[in-house]
């Protein structure tokens, strides 16, 4: 389920800079503050603005991850930095998927010797 959510969003996805899609699950210390939610997500956001990582769509899931997240940031190292920032707070476990647009497969698949 998950990974289809991951495959429509990469359709839409303009070429510019690192993207992911991050798939989160809540801890149980996550899911025991559930009701801090909001906070933790508008402190995410922060984060990631901060840090120059920028989250283009989220959605809550159902089936193997809790949270879908479509983010971009100007290359890998902000990204786990990003991600790592995160985790260490104890409320999301992270699965990061990178992602190629349309027109990037059609490069890479046009380079396969």
């Amino acid at each position: 389920m998950a990974c289809a959510a991951a495959q429509i969003l990469v359709q839409s996805l303009p070429i510019p800079g690192r993207r992911g899609i991050i798939l989160r699950n809540f801890t149980d210390q996550g899911v025991r503050t559930i009701k801090d939610a909001a906070k933790r997500r508008a402190a995410a956001r922060e984060l990631a603005k901060k840090l120059g990582v920028e989250i283009k769509t989220a959605y809550l899931a159902i089936g193997p991850y809790d949270l879908v997240i479509h983010a971009e940031a100007p290359n890998d190292e902000t990204l786990a930095t990003y991600l790592l920032s995160l985790g260490s707070r104890g409320n999301v476990r992270t699965t990061t998927l990178k992602v190629f647009s349309e027109a990037e497969v059609d490069k890479i698949v046009g380079a396969v010797a």
